[in-house]
């Protein structure tokens, strides 16, 4: 079996076993099978009965090749020790005791002092920091000692896992190809594994741009360079699929949006230590064009063969007008457009060169300057996209009645994704407070309000946003309206209502161990929720710093329990590692105590993690939270503290990451703990603006959920709502809901 297959396969809660491998008929499970079982079970998995039976059929070797790869999702093979032994029992290190150790190593024993010399080279005086509780030096962050081994079994919840068999594996491909809303790094890291080994399904409707560049690099890395060319119908598809290629982004972000993201990657709180300006010639250096003469030869072919007319293609071309020039120079296009045969190029660089052209973008501004509102709303129906994007806005600008009235009659036309976001924002953008927003490739950020919108009332603006989320209502009814139903009746789970749809939100990090919708709250099981971050895994022995940390908010003021504040109220770090071990990487615990925030009037908890280092947060690292009924224990003797049974969510760092990252918010009087993925910039956390956070709880309450969705399709067509799934002619679990496609495929 490949393990690719099998790691896609966990991440839905299923294992996969080819058709092959038919299920043996004794109804006696074997003892191979009960042995993996029992290791599920004590990791948090449970296997169902149907998944039991077919696992009789595979063979002990590829047995272990499930557990192996289970096992490797979970990190159990890493070090998870930390710096400090028991650190659920404070050491007591004070400041002093760090500044008597650097007057130590500055005069060193010359001047009196007496200690221990650490392998780092660090003399630790003595009677400061107590040596027999570390795993590693206390000065320096560097760890000496690691840990082979994990907890298992604490969990007071098990995970179902399922049977996969090949049609369920080809259904989700299908699904990933087919949805309606762009795929987050989870899904797209899915795709590009299945269509290596699997065929592209036919009859397929590619639906995003973003999902059609993975399947146009997965065609060329097969040298199927003609059926790639049929999946690029323009000249943006043409540079999209470039960039992508150069740069891992399937949006067209541009250059210098990437080197002033490397810069203030590389900033760093001390002068000697900033390398920010040699960080973004770097970049630049590595954004540089150079192709070889098949590359040529290809995309000279893709842009002979477009089947549009010059005049619109270099339309298109005009808004990233530089990048087409360092592009066309790069792959000599001029060249190719003179030689016989590539008649379309050389009309196409003809007219681009000349400018030949007219830019409807341009005639939508001067319209809008000249206040002539018929051109510009006739323009815009033009392009109904576009006329979306700016719709609030323009309501602003020309006043809502006649833009709502051009607008109504081109919102059929449009996605529903496209609805239901402006739907869901138009509460905000009218309610005049800073609005959160990311930027593709850049961190969320706070925005200042709409300046027009101190020339309406407040009654003019409620009534703005009542009448674009009526239009968004009434067109989503007729939509289900033309929709065949599927049954009579229907089961909604009722945990759907707090899952949030998943439109809007593109989530950077991988789940592998199970997926979770921004907005998505997980109600806390015990007294204690533990926080933690693991990295370095296959990395050398080296200086690698990366923080965990927690902020608590009160009503009237903040704390925080990070590197520089151990033992916070209510709260406990576990130390602050700054020197990874050899390949087996290292972890950081944070343990809060939920009923001494209670006590002390916490109001919530946001976790964080951040790159100290320079640079962005490493590639692979693990981050999430445990949470469990039963008590969960922390080693004496090498402080690990990590049981996968109790994981309640895990994250995975992907090769496009942020200096610091919000993964979670902690409503304590609740004690409900909202998921969340907010990229910001900061070497730690007291760099992270809380209002931002709040900003974004507000965006993210403002969306429909999936169960108010599910129930308004329902009634569009006329089903009955059941309060048992075995009743339903169609049931939708919290389970399904997880799956961003299978969701799309249905209410989008």
């Amino acid at each position: 079996m490949e393990t690719d297959l099998l790691r896609v396969a966990l991440r839905a809660g299923a294992i996969y076993l080819p058709d092959e491998l038919t299920a043996d008929e004794q109804p006696q499970i074997t003892g191979p099978v009960l042995g993996v079982t029992d290791q599920l079970l004590k990791m948090g998995y449970a296997p169902t009965e149907q998944l039991l039976h077919a696992l009789n059929g595979v063979p002990p070797t590829q047995l272990l090749q499930i557990l192996d790869v289970v096992n490797e999702v979970m990190g159990t093979n890493l070090n998870w020790a930390p710096l400090v032994r028991g650190w659920d029992i404070p050491t007591g290190e004070t400041y002093a005791d760090r500044l008597v150790t650097l007057v130590a190593n500055l005069w060193g024993e010359e001047a009196g002092f007496h200690g221990s010399r650490l392998p780092c080279g660090h003399l630790i005086p003595d009677g400061t920091f107590p040596l027999e509780r570390y795993n590693g030096c206390p000065f320096c962050g560097r760890q000496f000692d690691t840990a082979g081994f994990v907890y298992r079994g604490q969990g007071s919840k098990l995970k179902p896992l399922r049977l996969w068999r090949d049609a369920e594996l080809a259904a989700h491909l299908r699904q990933l190809l087919e949805s309606a809303v762009p795929l987050n790094a989870t899904q797209a890291d899915s795709l590009k594994c299945l269509l290596r080994h699997l065929p592209l399904p036919e009859g397929i409707t590619i639906k995003m741009k973003e999902t059609n560049m993975l399947v146009i690099d997965a065609l060329v890395e097969a040298g199927h360079d003609e059926q790639a060319g049929a999946l690029l119908t323009s000249p943006t598809d043409v540079l999209r699929y470039l960039w992508y290629r150069h740069t891992g982004y399937t949006q067209l972000v541009k250059p210098r949006t990437l080197v002033n993201k490397a810069r203030i990657a590389h900033t760093h709180h001390y002068a000697i230590l900033d390398n920010s300006l040699q960080a973004a010639q770097d970049k630049k250096n590595a954004l540089r064009l150079h192709y070889d003469r098949r590359w040529c030869r290809r995309v000279a072919g893709w842009l002979n063969r477009l089947e549009i007319s010059p005049e619109k293609a270099c339309e298109q071309m005009h808004p990233h007008r530089s990048m087409w020039v360092r592009f066309i120079r790069a792959l000599r296009l001029v060249e190719y457009s003179r030689r016989p045969g590539y008649e379309g190029l050389n009309a196409l660089l003809t007219t681009f060169h000349g400018q030949q052209y007219p830019v409807w973008q341009g005639r939508v501004d001067a319209g809008k300057l000249k206040r002539d509102a018929t051109t510009t709303l006739s323009l815009l129906k033009q392009r109904p996209g576009t006329f979306a994007c700016c719709l609030l806005s323009t309501m602003l600008w020309f006043g809502p009645d006649e833009v709502l009235t051009a607008f109504a009659q081109v919102a059929p036309a449009l996605p529903p994704r496209l609805l239901l976001t402006l739907g869901s924002v138009a509460a905000n953008y009218f309610d005049g407070e800073k609005r959160m927003v990311r930027p593709v490739a850049g961190n969320g950020k706070l925005v200042d309000s709409n300046r027009l919108l101190r020339l309406y009332t407040r009654l003019q603006l409620d009534n703005m946003a009542s009448a674009v989320n009526d239009i968004y209502r009434q067109t989503m009814r007729r939509y289900w309206e033309t929709q065949p139903p599927t049954g009579r009746t229907v089961y909604i789970d009722p945990r759907l209502d707090e899952v949030p749809v998943p439109v809007g939100d593109r989530s950077t990090t991988v789940h592998d161990a199970g997926s979770a919708l921004q907005g998505t709250r997980f109600a806390v099981e015990g007294d204690s929720v533990r926080l933690f971050l693991q990295w370095g895994k296959g990395l050398p022995a080296m200086h690698l710093d990366m923080d965990l940390s927690a902020v608590i908010t009160y009503d009237d003021h903040e704390d925080q329990c990070a590197y520089f504040n151990l033992t916070p109220v209510g709260a406990k770090h576990s130390g602050d590692i700054r020197e990874i071990p050899d390949q087996v990487g290292t972890a950081e615990y944070v343990e809060l105590n939920l009923p001494v925030l209670t006590q002390q009037g916490a109001r919530f908890v946001v976790f964080s993690c951040n790159a100290y280092s320079n640079g962005e947060l490493t590639p692979g690292l693990m981050v999430g939270w445990m949470d469990s009924r039963h008590r969960m224990a922390v080693d004496e003797k090498t402080g690990v503290a990590y049981d996968p049974s109790t994981v309640a969510q895990m994250i995975r760092i992907g090769n496009d990451s942020a200096k610091g990252l919000v993964f979670g918010v902690l409503d304590v009087a609740k004690r409900v703990i909202i998921w969340l993925e907010m990229p910001y910039g900061g070497q730690n956390v007291l760099a992270l603006n809380t209002a931002g956070i709040t900003a974004l709880l507000k965006k993210l309450a403002a969306k429909p959920t999936v169960g108010q969705m599910l129930r308004a399709k329902a009634e569009a067509q006329h089903q009955t709502l059941t309060d048992s799934p075995d009743l339903a002619d169609e049931a939708f679990s919290y389970q399904w809901a997880l799956d961003t496609a299978a969701v799309a495929s249905v209410l989008l």
